[in-house]
């Protein structure tokens, strides 16, 4: 687990990085990511920015591959210690010849860890060019226990499901306009679901492909009540989370010491 001390216990103060995405382009990306968090007059604990933010997803064909040593991680250990803050979003890491999405946190003590996307969409090809994850992870920051998910997880409510483990469910994705009503729908059943902070981070434009990304980037509180709402344009935005949140909610209607008792894989 990730331990990093915030300098006001109790709260998180987290910026949502909804961005446009260059297609195939890192260094561009990385670039233009800066620039974002450097527009930003308010602090902030934890910055988020999409899924595949360096190439878009499935935008990695042609482009050298990176593992973790490369490019990307320096430059987000780097910026995390500039910010005095922690960083995260997903990127195509390759380990041991196998290529992941994989979610990566780095803290501005240039701790790195990581989870890779368990749920590959299919539908797209992504099951056919990545190696899928293998274990759920919960990552420590101050006092927060983070949950960190990639887009098409949010599909699966077993996978995502509260053990008493975290308190914050965090999702990055680059979901379509299509099904823009299912990302909005299932992030606020996952925090009611849950009883946990849910924060969605998704991207805007068109990516190589011509598939569209309306943004949408939100967040819920642990009673499903939406805080957050970024609608259509590029934009980043500080949000503030309570922990007290969690704690009041769970105590007020404790359903889920009625909950079935299972483990994913176990049905």
């Amino acid at each position: 687990m990730i331990a990093q001390k915030l300098d006001h216990a109790g709260s998180l103060s987290t910026l949502l990085v909804q961005a446009r995405l260059a297609w195939k382009s890192p260094a561009e990306n990385r670039t233009h990511l800066e620039q974002q968090l450097a527009q930003c007059a308010k602090p902030f604990d934890l910055a988020v920015f999409p899924e595949t933010f360096t190439t878009g997803f499935l935008g990695d064909p042609n482009v050298p591959s990176e593992d973790m040593d490369g490019p990307t991680l320096d430059w987000m250990k780097t910026l995390a210690a500039k910010r005095n803050c922690a960083l995260a979003g997903s990127a195509v890491i390759v380990v041991d010849g196998q290529r992941f999405n994989r979610f990566l946190l780095v803290t501005a003590r240039g701790e790195v860890h990581h989870y890779d996307k368990r749920h590959l969409f299919g539908y797209g090809g992504e099951n056919q060019r990545y190696a899928a994850g293998r274990q759920r992870r919960v990552f420590k920051l101050g006092d927060w226990r983070i949950c960190p998910q990639i887009c098409y997880d949010l599909r699966f409510p077993v996978w995502c499901r509260n053990r008493d483990d975290y308190d914050l469910l965090v999702f990055v994705a680059n979901w379509p306009v299509g099904r823009i009503q299912h990302w909005t729908a299932l992030l606020q059943a996952r925090a009611i679901e849950n009883q946990a902070w849910v924060i969605g981070v998704n991207r805007v434009g068109e990516d190589g492909n011509g598939v569209a990304y309306p943004g949408c980037s939100q967040v819920y509180d642990p009673a499903g009540k939406l805080v957050a709402d970024l609608q259509s344009n590029e934009e980043a935005r500080v949000v503030e989370l309570a922990l007290a949140r969690v704690a009041g909610i769970r105590s007020e209607f404790p359903f889920q010491a009625d909950a079935d008792r299972f483990e994913p894989g176990s049905l």
